[in-house]
């Protein structure tokens, strides 16, 4: 290899340990001296490719050999080279062939493998002239041939370059140090949570404390809570005014005979929206239920930090401003939030009148964890081969969820966007639970199709991609109960979509994507929803319900049983709404086959998510991209 360079990958990767980088990538370029000043400095655990048909460099060819590969110079060779996935299975059941439909190139060598090196490509001839290796001194990859500058050439890199890059462990989402100064080790943190464990079964569900035999001890607790936040107060200058009213709305419920809370002072007084800075913290203390947690308005107090990475900022600032939209992690919090509630909203708070919200936080960090654990089990069990990029996401905790912060920032303000024949948040309107689930569903598909043309520019663009797709069709799908389930509904559409569309393959046993085409066919769905919000701007509302029901109909299967499924003559269309809405089965769309098979196998994986968060999922960590 006669002129080799160092690059770090475009792909995502974990910051790079200062004494050298977490993989070295050598190609052929204008520098061979900084190549092999890096491949000798390798660290054990770091990742090295090297993609060029030679002449070969003594380092470099010695690095290889400690790591299971022997490189013998041959003539030139031009042609054919066959991508051979077999091999790499003995040790990875990572797709490395993804998205690479062929190779084109000129062989310079052939390579000797060890036990611990596999061959991927070959010569026409049968000669291994790509391998890949993993073991104590790190993974490496080789391909000893120059390739044509194609897709399939950039597609095989990136996976290569995943693959080899070590996973560093999530120090962002890494529990607090109690020795530390911060809230969480703060003796007043550890007061205020069990006063708020400790009052939280005297209330009745809208938040009073309904027995004159309790409010004694309720007022104590009160104290309590307010001693402590008193206390806390000066860790959180940027809520200086928040936690001022905080005091006064909890003395204020006292002196009213702690009856329906009214904390409507103190939630106008809390703007976190206005400091969006990465790992600020907020200590939130309201009177509310949980989305998705506890129906009950009960006190509950937990402390967060922001999640706004700098590429995030950078989109928000540009063409995806979201004002309102605060990412945020969980540091502690008291019960309701041990729960599968991933979202603080300002209407779940208790109040007197309906302010004009100025925020919404949505928990990154939970979403990443909850999301990690249940791909990578449904991946295992479907033996679904990964590609290595998709594998990091599910490896790393912090990559997951600065990606997840990115579908988020798009798909939060989608829902104020586009052709919208309807409210798009549907307040106070009760409609066919089918509805919800396109509205949902055409949120994701725009964060898909942005993060589609963003590929080329945003390195977590990519993962976006992956995030939407396994969440909707493995998480969404089987998670909840079946009773007008629309994210479940959504995932199933999504599945079943995919599926049709000759994009996904249930072939024995075991599950396939068509990683190249998977994009344009997931695109075709989401114009398929927008079509049908374009033409019902001009439909009355019974008319856009039944083309909604016909669009979903015509890749989900209904229940036998339904009413809907016989069109307009069975349902009672002259009659009052309601009557169309009830005529909804609470399961139209039932599980699949497919489904009920996944959930049976998968179900305690799911329902272990609930409370979960990034510091708690204890599955990730320092290991390399999971295999499987």
């Amino acid at each position: 290899m006669s002129s080799p360079s160092v690059q770090v990958s475009a792909v995502p990767l974990p910051s790079a340990p200062e004494d050298g980088p977490a993989v070295v990538v050598v190609t052929p370029a204008d520098d061979p001296y900084a190549a092999v000043a890096q491949v000798t400095r390798l660290e054990a655990g770091n990742g090295l490719v090297v993609l060029g048909a030679g002449p070969w460099d003594p380092a470099v060819a010695a690095v290889l050999r400690d790591r299971g590969i022997e490189v013998v110079p041959t003539p030139a060779d031009p042609g054919p080279l066959v991508l051979d996935l077999a091999g790499p299975l003995a040790l990875t059941d990572q797709d490395l062939g993804a998205r690479v439909e062929d190779l084109e190139g000129t062989a310079g060598a052939r390579l000797e493998l060890d036990g611990t090196a596999a061959p991927f490509v070959r010569s026409a001839a049968g000669a291994v002239v790509g391998a890949i290796g993993d073991g104590p001194h790190g993974r490496v990859a080789v391909v000893a041939a120059d390739l044509a500058d194609t897709p399939s050439t950039a597609a095989l890199r990136r996976n290569l370059e995943a693959w080899c890059a070590p996973v560093a462990s999530s120090s962002a989402t890494a529990p607090e140090d109690a020795d530390e100064p911060g809230a969480v080790a703060h003796p007043a943190w550890t007061r205020l949570k069990d006063a708020v464990g400790r009052l939280q079964p005297l209330q009745a569900k809208d938040g009073s404390v309904p027995e004159e035999a309790d409010h004694a001890a309720a007022g104590e607790l009160v104290a309590e809570v307010r001693s402590a936040v008193t206390e806390l107060r000066p860790l959180f200058p940027h809520d200086d005014a928040y936690l001022a009213a905080l005091d006064a709305d909890l003395a204020r419920w006292v002196d009213d005979g702690l009856g329906v809370p009214d904390f409507l002072d103190s939630l106008v007084a809390f703007q976190p929206q206005r400091d969006r800075v990465d790992g600020l913290q907020h200590l939130v203390v309201f009177p509310m239920y949980t989305q998705n947690g506890s129906p009950d308005r009960h006190l509950e107090a937990v402390l967060v930090e922001v999640v706004w990475p700098d590429f995030v900022a950078d989109l928000e600032a540009g063409s995806y401003s979201n004002a309102m939209f605060v990412p945020i992690r969980f540091v502690d919090f008291t019960a309701g939030y041990d729960t599968n509630s991933a979202v603080l909203f300002p209407e779940t708070v208790a109040m007197r009148s309906l302010p004009t919200f100025t925020w919404g936080a949505i928990f990154a960090d939970r979403e990443a964890a909850r999301f990690r654990r249940v791909v990578r089990a449904a991946a295992g069990t479907t033996r679904l081969a990964l590609p290595p990029d998709a594998a990091r996401l599910l490896a790393d905790q912090r990559l997951a969820e600065e990606t997840f912060v990115m579908w988020d920032l798009i798909h939060d303000r989608t829902h104020m966007r586009g052709d919208l024949p309807f409210d798009p948040f549907m307040i106070k309107q009760r409609m066919p639970y089918f509805l919800y689930a396109l509205e949902e569903l055409r949120c994701d598909l725009v964060a898909f199709r942005e993060a589609v043309a963003l590929e080329d520019t945003v390195p977590h663009a990519r993962l976006v991609q992956y995030a939407v797709v396994f969440d909707r069709i493995f998480r969404f799908a089987i998670t909840g109960s079946r009773v007008k389930n629309y994210d479940g509904l959504g995932g199933q559409l999504l599945f079943a979509w995919l599926h049709q569309h000759h994009v996904l393959h249930w072939t024995d046993n075991r599950l396939s994507i068509d990683w190249a085409a998977l994009p344009d066919v997931v695109l075709a769905l989401g114009r398929e929803i927008e079509d049908l919000y374009w033409r019902s701007i001009d439909r009355p509302k019974i008319a856009h319900w039944l083309a909604a029901y016909a669009l979903v109909s015509s890749t989900l299967t209904p229940h036998p049983a339904s009413t809907w499924a016989k069109g307009p003559d069975a349902l009672p269309i002259d009659g009052p709404l309601k009557s169309l809405t009830d005529a909804v089965l609470p399961d139209e769309f039932p599980l699949s086959m497919f489904y009920e098979a996944l959930t049976r196998r998968i179900g305690d994986v799911v329902a272990s998510t609930a409370g979960i968060t990034g510091r708690t999922d204890t599955t990730s960590g320092s290991e390399q991209a999971a295999d499987g």
